[in-house]
């Protein structure tokens, strides 16, 4: 359990999933830089964030911006959007009548990724909300700007699992305060970061293959 002097930005899953050392140069070197991607994406959470609104329409209430955390991950942020639909096997709410399951939904700018970092980072919200509802969460929904479709996400055993681990993670290179190196991938060139990371850089010659190299250019 952490107290809330030690909670880590919980979207920060998100860019740690992605990429240990980018996770790094944001979170604990403080460092940030700007492009299409980011930007874009900014735009699309400033609409979804709209911090206490509630709003009811039928069996369906929608909380925007709500802001959640967990003493389990050490983690706290903010959802997009939580849904809580009506629900006999549900949670009380204060101030509505009846049981209401909740259902985080993410916005990301655009299309399902090849990597799993989305996924990770809604379950951490959901491990959030059944932390702070005493609640039983088993899917929730990433909505994609690209084609504007939900996905459905199942919060299975695994995927809880890789959460709760890669927390574990940030926590500890947080307290080493230890920006990693990575291997550099066709991934790099997408990354807003990628001037500060400078990835080419990490491709360090080995002292035995330097050696080699000036012995065979001095013959």
């Amino acid at each position: 359990m952490y107290t809330e002097e030690d909670y880590l930005m919980l979207s920060g899953i998100q860019h740690f999933a992605f990429c240990r050392r980018q996770w790094a140069i944001i979170h604990i070197e403080q460092q940030w830089a700007e492009n299409y991607r980011t930007t874009a994406g900014e735009l699309m959470h400033k609409k979804a964030h709209d911090e206490g609104a509630f709003e009811k329409r039928g069996d369906l209430l929608t909380a925007r911006g709500l802001r959640i955390s967990s003493h389990e991950l050490g983690l706290s942020g903010q959802c997009d959007v939580v849904e809580f639909c009506r629900d006999e096997n549900g949670i009380s709410l204060y101030g509505y009548d009846g049981k209401w399951n909740p259902v985080p939904v993410e916005y990301k700018r655009g299309e399902p990724k090849e990597n799993n970092a989305d996924e990770l980072q809604l379950c951490a919200q959901a491990i959030c909300l059944e932390e702070m509802f005493q609640a039983k969460i088993s899917d929730g929904y990433l909505y994609y700007g690209e084609n504007r479709r939900r996905s459905r996400i199942e919060f299975t055993d695994s995927l809880r699992k890789e959460v709760k681990r890669m927390a574990g993670e940030m926590h500890d290179l947080f307290r080493k305060g230890y920006t990693p190196n990575v291997k550099p991938t066709k991934q790099c060139k997408a990354c807003s970061l990628e001037m500060l990371c400078v990835p080419k850089l990490q491709k360090t010659m080995k002292v035995r293959e330097y050696i080699e190299r000036q012995i065979k250019v001095n013959d």
